[in-house]
């Protein structure tokens, strides 16, 4: 038996961590309640970042992005074997009017080898730096390091608005944690999007093109995280 289980591929881990709420409460289209719940998180996710004295880099730079991918609650599991993934949204910044679109819905998972042992709970938000960037997220499949390159943005109090990281990256990470591990890489993840929550979210069936750069719908609850978008961009 326990032979059995560790022949089970690490998918297997990734979706169980993923669709645990899901078991917990199944959703029904007309069921918004963790859609609401998650972009609510987000925007309080968005305004930890914003409140820590570790991310003076972060909140120097957020304008330079041209989209936001955050992500609440990544938790990360290991026991010989990792798994790790959360659910997240994705907003992009219109070029021509600079409004941040309506959030689009994404699942990001990862797996991991190689002996190791613990558990994390960590609040991730990217900057979406570049065009292929925002480009290979609304794709819906997204792989950081394959389909773009991702660095790690610089953090802690002694860190200046002038410090320079990889700034020829598609995405900068940036990670607050706390756990039994010594941090969280994100090389390798999958951001795939969530098409069911968009619609449970919005009432219909739409991409994530659809939400962020057709704006064929809206969703009066999300005023609080693009509020939020709209403060952490002007530095107030």
């Amino acid at each position: 038996m326990i032979r059995h289980l560790h022949s089970l591929p690490i998918t297997y881990l990734i979706l169980a961590v993923l669709l645990i709420p899901s078991v917990v409460r199944p959703a029904s289209a007309a069921d918004d309640r963790e859609q609401r719940d998650l972009v609510d998180q987000a925007r309080m996710t968005l305004s930890n970042f914003l409140a820590d004295p570790n991310m003076t880099w972060f909140r120097d730079h957020v304008q330079d992005a041209k989209g936001l991918f955050i992500v609440p609650q990544y938790m990360k599991g290991a026991l010989l074997y990792g798994a790790a993934g959360g659910s997240g949204v994705f907003v992009a910044r219109d070029e021509k009017t600079g409004e941040w679109s309506e959030p689009a819905f994404f699942t990001m998972g990862a797996a991991s080898f190689g002996f190791q042992f613990g558990a994390q709970m960590s609040e991730v938000v990217l900057l979406v730096l570049t065009q292929r960037g925002v480009d290979s997220l609304l794709l819906g499949n997204f792989k950081l390091g394959a389909d773009g390159s991702v660095a790690v943005g610089p953090i802690g109090a002694g860190v200046s608005g002038a410090t320079t990281p990889n700034l020829s990256a598609d995405l900068l990470s940036f990670v607050r944690a706390k756990g039994l591990f010594a941090g969280v890489s994100l090389e390798g993840a999958a951001l795939i999007a969530r098409d069911e929550w968009s619609r449970a979210y919005y009432g219909k069936a739409v991409t994530p093109t659809d939400i962020v750069i057709r704006h064929e719908v809206k969703n009066p609850h999300s005023e609080t995280l693009r509020a939020e978008i709209k403060r952490a961009i002007e530095g107030k």
